[in-house]
């Protein structure tokens, strides 16, 4: 019985010690490497045959009409992958772990050094040819060769950018297709007559929020890289111009588009939309040679953006889908994408210090979607433009998709070395005040 009672007094004291032991803070660093690990680890670099389920690390033997795709999709050629290349390139930087540089290198050599994608563009020619545009969409890699919209070349062109600034030697494949994106953007986009870049639809030139992304991405990081101005004149030009035909006076933020057929707004305040402005402008105040002339208007410009979003976060620190509609659900990427610009905004001495703490309360609400393994929920899917509130309110949700892990990485990258919020002590500022007596 003595002994019995040793061993339930020895358990009850380690269970006291266990409980007295605090929990490891969870830090953004942290994060950051569990997501980016998860990723590394799960890309597989490999072709699918769709119909008999074989998968092979080449395409070089098989048949052009087989059914034949890239097998993941962290391997695909989209816009989301850019976003996410980016973030791992600033991750590296960040650690100094070559690592996540070397992902964004493997990624970019699968495509374009290793001979899979004369295969592709035989699968897309042969699409077109037969089916029209809408058949190549079927196609693996066909926003390559499409280069018809930005979300073909914008964000992944810019990711490229800035790896073969990285790279000891320029790889001429990569710097073939850069140079590609900068004609397209500079001779073919479509644009309104004062040089805004807009859609040929819904609506006839309508101005969509997530174009000035896909736009200065890319813009902002050709400038820095070829030193020619007229790449940070156009981004400038863009963030003015887009304010111009997007900002809400009433409520202190974007609409989702305009169309310039109808002069009329979209019904949305998308949290994502406002989320690509934001970061578009974070990314080209970060490049902008600091004598540039309108380097003065572009901080006005992002600080009355940070003031209007920040109005909305919740008090969990996550931002709504639709910003403006508390009943709307809580929404990973756009609250990202504010994390990153504000973070990155205080660092630089664009906005208040005081700022910081809504972004750490956007990393706690970020952390609220991530698990300790680094995976992400409540990532919107991709989204369109639609005149009904409802649409926005409906859009399903997904987990694990670099259309969130992309500005996640970003805002938690960022987030690592931001100094902590101090509040400003009102008995400290008393000596300042002189009384007359």
């Amino acid at each position: 019985m003595k002994k019995l009672s040793l061993l339930v007094l020895a358990f009850l004291v380690g269970v006291a010690a266990f409980a007295a032991t605090p929990a490891k803070k969870r830090t953004a660093k942290d994060a950051a490497v569990a997501m980016a690990d998860r990723i590394v680890e799960s890309t597989t670099y490999r072709f699918k045959n769709t119909e008999t389920g074989e998968t092979f690390p080449s395409v070089k033997k098989q048949k052009i009409d087989a059914p034949i795709k890239v097998d993941c999709k962290y391997n695909d050629w989209h816009y989301t992958n850019g976003v996410l290349h980016i973030a791992m390139l600033e991750l590296a930087e960040k650690l100094g772990d070559k690592k996540y540089e070397d992902y964004v290198l493997k990624n970019m050599n699968f495509v374009f050094n290793e001979g899979n994608l004369d295969f592709f563009k035989k699968k897309f020619d042969k699409a077109l040819a037969e089916g029209g545009w809408m058949a190549v969409r079927k196609i693996s890699w066909h926003m390559i060769f499409r280069g018809k919209r930005l979300d073909d070349n914008g964000p992944m062109g810019a990711s490229l950018i800035d790896l073969q600034m990285r790279l000891p030697k320029p790889d001429k494949a990569f710097q073939g297709y850069i140079n590609e994106t900068a004609d397209h953007l500079n001779y073919a986009e479509p644009r309104l007559i004062d040089g805004t870049i807009a859609r040929l639809w819904p609506h006839e030139n309508t101005v969509w929020a997530d174009d000035l992304f896909m736009a200065v991405s890319f813009l902002c990081r050709m400038g820095e890289m070829t030193g020619d101005m007229k790449y940070f004149d156009d981004a400038a030009n863009q963030v003015l111009q887009y304010n111009r035909y997007l900002w809400c006076p009433e409520k202190q933020i974007y609409y989702h588009c305009y169309h310039t057929d109808t002069d009329e707004h979209g019904v949305a305040h998308w949290s994502r939309a406002n989320g690509w402005m934001l970061m578009a402008q974070a990314d080209l105040l970060t490049r902008l040679p600091e004598n540039h002339p309108q380097r003065e208007a572009l901080l006005r410009n992002f600080q009355q953006q940070v003031s209007g979003v920040c109005r909305y976060q919740g008090k969990n620190g996550l931002w709504h889908q639709l910003l403006d509609k508390t009943d709307s659900y809580d929404e990973v990427t756009g609250t990202a994408m504010f994390t990153f610009a504000i973070a990155r905004g205080v660092k630089n001495g664009w906005i208040h210090k005081d700022f910081i703490y809504v972004a750490e309360q956007g990393l706690k609400g970020i952390f609220s979607k991530m698990t300790e393994n680094g995976d992400l929920e409540a990532i919107c899917v991709g989204t369109g433009i639609m005149p009904s509130l409802s649409y926005y309110y409906n859009r399903p949700t997904q987990k694990n998709d670099p259309m969130g892990e992309g500005p996640v990485l970003r805002a938690l990258v960022e987030m690592m070395d931001a100094k902590k919020y101090t509040e400003i002590k009102a008995e400290e500022q008393y000596d300042r005040i002189v009384v007359k007596k």
